[in-house]
């Protein structure tokens, strides 16, 4: 299959997109008014807890067997790598920009984490329907290629709500934690002052003692006698331990990382693994197949209703703001020259080595999770610690404009390469 051909394939879909985001523009405008902020809201709300649970499960369970887990290893691995790539890269972009403090956070989650389920959601099916895709029947192309995306979007919000929502949030308690941080060192001085004090109330030269301090003691001196020692060293472990699974606990939001998505995946998997269960939801003349239908008929809302919301949040960048061009252009500069780049590197060398299946798809897909511009949810991400919500907006404005040059332009390259195997 030529080049050009491949092209108007790999156009098709975002040309699809873009108008689509365009319709979803002209609502959000002020002239119009339908999509206003409250309006996105609730379409949002209904997407993350309804439309995209049964979108992933449905299309997950249907196509996901014992076998085929084994075979998708390497796609948990793959995302991994775009996330400690982009990182790498966006510390470059900091450095060379000299960013300030509060827009770091920023920086590593756009050049980290690309829109791993919504695009491939809207985009995957739709080359699938083209004539010109090498991906074999539609019918066929668009179920597999529906159940790599919505795996791919399961696994993308785990890392980007275990990841991504934490470095914004350190990054935005420095920009903002210079009263927190006096307070907390008052606190710290205070602290030390009555530990010198418990000290010096202690001191003595009764008993032999060792200078190690205690977690938790009243006085900070141990006796030197081997059973006790044993016995405090148990307690500061235990301690430790307790002290490490509370930062743990506090830090990293479960809740977050089981979205309705992870959820959705998790039945799907369990639907498909499950012979029984498959038996009575899946397979022609099933006595549940109502339900799967049902759940089929909701998840098919998804993608034009994310595609309407993703336009009107990107008015939102028409405003402008104070941001950087410099940092504008290196974070374009990692999502769409340097992280497609090094895609090919890993996925063919992964396929060389025989770490990924032979499926002309499957590779595609993991090519493509290197190209995509960056996740919509770090703007929700940037809202709830208010840190940076304006650069955001205009990032991804430049962002997802040029996807529509990019994205073709890739995913072409990214066919013909697969294509060619």
């Amino acid at each position: 299959m030529g080049l050009l051909e491949l092209f108007v394939t790999a156009s098709m879909p975002v040309l699809k997109v873009l108008l689509v985001t365009g319709v979803g523009s002209f609502l959000a405008t002020s002239h119009v008014g339908i999509l206003c902020s409250d309006a996105r809201n609730h379409m949002n709300n209904i997407v993350f807890y309804v439309f995209n649970p049964a979108l992933v499960s449905t299309n997950l369970s249907r196509t996901i067997t014992m076998e085929s887990m084994v075979l998708l290893w390497f796609m948990p691995v793959n995302i991994l790598l775009t996330f400690i790539i982009g990182s790498a890269f966006g510390w470059v972009v900091i450095k060379i920009t000299n960013a300030p403090s509060r827009l770091q956070g920023l920086i590593l989650g756009c050049c980290a984490a690309g829109n791993l389920g919504n695009m491939l959601l809207i985009i995957v099916p739709a080359i699938c329907k083209e004539r010109g895709s090498p991906f074999g029947a539609p019918d066929v192309c668009s179920n597999y290629g529906l159940a790599y995306a919505s795996l791919s979007m399961a696994i993308g919000a785990i890392f980007l709500w275990s990841y991504v929502y934490n470095i914004v949030r350190i990054s935005s308690g420095a920009a903002q934690g210079n009263v927190n941080a006096s307070s907390r060192t008052r606190k710290q001085q205070t602290l030390e002052e009555n530990a010198n004090l418990i000290t010096g109330s202690c001191s003595g030269n009764i008993l032999p003692v060792k200078s190690t301090p205690i977690p938790g003691d009243e006085c900070a001196l141990i006796v030197s006698d081997p059973g006790i020692e044993d016995a405090v060293t148990k307690v500061s472990f235990s301690d430790r331990a307790t002290h490490l699974l509370l930062i743990l606990s506090r830090n990293i939001d479960l809740k977050k990382l089981l979205a309705p998505s992870t959820i959705g995946v998790i039945i799907g998997f369990i639907i498909g693994v499950v012979p029984q269960i498959r038996k009575a939801l899946i397979v022609e003349n099933a006595p549940l197949r109502v339900v799967q239908d049902s759940a089929y008929l909701l998840g098919e809302g998804a993608i034009p209703t994310l595609t309407l919301i993703m336009g009107g949040n990107l008015i939102k960048g028409l405003h402008g703001s104070d941001i950087q061009f410099s940092i504008i252009l290196g974070v374009l500069v990692v999502r769409y020259v340097f992280l497609p780049l090094i895609g090919i590197l890993i996925v063919k060398g992964a396929v060389n080595l025989g770490l990924v299946h032979d499926d002309p798809l499957y590779h595609f897909i993991l090519l493509v999770q290197y190209a995509l511009p960056p996740a919509m949810n770090i703007g929700t991400i940037t809202q709830l610690f208010g840190a940076g919500e304006s650069e955001c907006s205009v990032i991804f404005l430049w962002a997802y404009a040029l996807a529509s040059f990019s994205l073709t332009l890739w995913s072409t390259v990214y066919m013909w390469l697969v294509s060619t195997n």
